[in-house]
């Protein structure tokens, strides 16, 4: 239950801070990545574009009043429709373009996305709607899936108990880009949904598998931050198992929340404190999932 009740206050803080943004100020950057790839940054998590001969791939579109400078951005890369749009999960900065992109591309996402969309949440007394028809993926998988598209494979692999339940991590094989979604926060503490699937430990694993399948030269685009690299995930995931171990040996001996908060046991790593996670937060999200029966 403490759990549960963690994951939903840092939800609703993010729902918050994201409910204030001032869409009509925010600037959509392109970046080149590799290849045929692109990372837009504006408000919400990373987009990352497949654009070529075959058309546009997004992967995410963030919040729908974003998707006519979305439109523009894309169309400065390259004058082509969007065929396809691949959701990474379920949160509304990632998806909230469905609705506008879905009536132009196919929308793809993993089986617990679409579930999550459909049903609607309600979070610590903020309720969001089930998602209207237009806006829910139309094709949905288990496991993987792949896309053949601007001459090279694009596999999408479901990645469990991470961020969420619905995690999917896109490969964009030729290219060498790896788009983690929200299984990555580059260089700041992440949010972990844990009452919809997601876990601290989760996260953890998935990271350690994904980085075991990449190559040096790899480029990965995070859900939030800065593009990033091999080395990049791999500091994200020396402090996820840093700051776990931490907050379990004081735990081990016999250190209340209030006494590990005093300790400041998380003291190494308060550069990840800057994001909307703040270190207490992040502490406090280990502690209940470390001490969960």
């Amino acid at each position: 239950m403490r759990t549960t009740i963690v994951a939903i206050a840092a939800l609703s803080l993010a729902a918050a801070a994201f409910a204030q943004t001032d869409y009509s100020k925010v600037e959509i950057k392109v970046t080149k990545v590799s290849g045929n790839i692109y990372m837009l940054e504006g408000a919400g998590g990373n987009i990352g574009v497949s654009a070529g001969e075959d058309g546009i791939v997004i992967v995410d579109d963030q919040f729908a009043p974003l998707a006519p400078k979305i439109r523009a951005a894309l169309k400065g890369i390259v004058d082509k429709p969007i065929k396809f749009v691949l959701n990474t999960h379920y949160h509304g900065d990632h998806t909230g373009g469905n609705e506008d992109f879905g009536k132009e591309g196919t929308i793809i996402a993993q089986t617990n996305v679409r579930k999550r969309l459909a049903s609607g949440t309600s979070v610590a007394g903020r309720t969001t709607p089930p998602a209207p028809k237009s806006a829910l993926p139309v094709v949905t998988f288990d496991d993987k899936v792949s896309l053949h598209f601007n001459g090279e494979e694009i596999r999408a692999v479901h990645f469990p108990h991470g961020h969420t339940d619905g995690d999917a991590v896109i490969y964009f094989t030729k290219s060498n880009v790896v788009h983690m979604g929200d299984d990555f926060f580059n260089g700041n503490y992440p949010f972990v949904d844990q009452a919809n699937g997601g876990s601290i430990k989760g996260l953890t694993a998935d990271v350690e598998q994904v980085l075991a399948t990449l190559p040096d030269d790899v480029k990965v685009i995070p859900g939030h931050g800065k593009l990033g690299d091999k080395a990049s995930l791999r500091a994200f995931l020396d402090m996820l198992k840093g700051t776990t171990a931490a907050v379990q040996s004081a735990i081990a001996a016999g250190k209340s929340l209030d006494e590990i908060k005093a300790a400041n046991v998380l003291a190494a790593w308060d550069s990840w404190g800057t994001g909307f996670i703040k270190p207490e937060r992040w502490l406090t999200m280990l502690h209940a999932e470390l001490t969960a029966k």
